[in-house]
């Protein structure tokens, strides 16, 4: 069983070069967003797929993706050999019963995407997913764009929280957070892990190694005071 507590992922993860930053930094999770609704992808699968099987033992390949089948799903992670997936957008329950039952070395994280007035609908995602997900992440929704992640920009954390509350998942943090607000929403929310995409990136959407540096001290900041 895998320890999932603590856990700090970064998103967009765009050559072999920011992968090798952020693994010598300690980031353990890499998340590849491929197949996507709104933003533009930042690598082929070819590449996601090389720059993940030179990660050392330990580190893990996330494949973050809007795909709704578990046969697409499970055939992209095994082409790019990620171990886990992060499921955006919407889904059937039996798909992620087929992905459970098929590809049961998947470590499937299910999204909660926070939007105005949807908090009954995270509440069923949470009770009828939990018995095949094995962990929720939270994000934003941007209405502007139609973007459900790597907006930049934060929701009510009173509606992550109480998720955690609910969830016998552990969930994960995103939306928004950067070196600035990372322990401050570790310490109100108290989530199991954190997620950042664009809080660590320059002008130019490249990670930058000393905002990526900070994040991490302020995440593990904040998870020294909730465990």
């Amino acid at each position: 069983m895998r320890s999932f507590q603590q856990v700090i992922q970064v998103a967009g993860i765009i050559d072999q070069a920011e992968a090798e930053m952020l693994i010598r930094n300690g980031i353990k999770y890499l998340g590849f967003p491929l197949r996507l609704t709104v933003n533009k992808e930042d690598l082929t699968d070819e590449e996601a797929g090389k720059i993940i099987r030179s990660f050392p033992e330990g580190f893990h390949g996330v494949l973050i993706t809007y795909l709704k089948t578990a046969a697409e799903i499970i055939s992209l992670a095994r082409k790019i050999s990620a171990d886990t997936v992060q499921i955006h957008g919407e889904i059937e329950l039996n798909e992620i019963q087929k992905l459970k039952r098929d590809a049961p070395d998947l470590f499937v994280i299910k999204s909660l995407v926070v939007r105005e007035d949807n908090f009954e609908k995270l509440k069923s995602y949470v009770s009828n997913f939990s018995g095949f997900a094995d962990a929720f992440i939270t994000d934003t929704f941007d209405p502007a764009t139609g973007a459900e992640g790597a907006t930049g920009k934060t929701h009510d954390w009173n509606i992550s929280k109480e998720l955690v509350r609910l969830s016998p998942k552990p969930v994960i943090l995103a939306g928004g957070l950067n070196p600035s607000n990372v322990k401050s929403a570790i310490e109100f929310v108290r989530p199991a892990g954190v997620d950042v995409h664009t809080g660590v990136e320059d002008t130019k959407g490249r990670k930058d190694e000393k905002l990526v540096r900070q994040f991490v001290e302020e995440a593990k900041r904040g998870f020294a005071n909730i465990f």
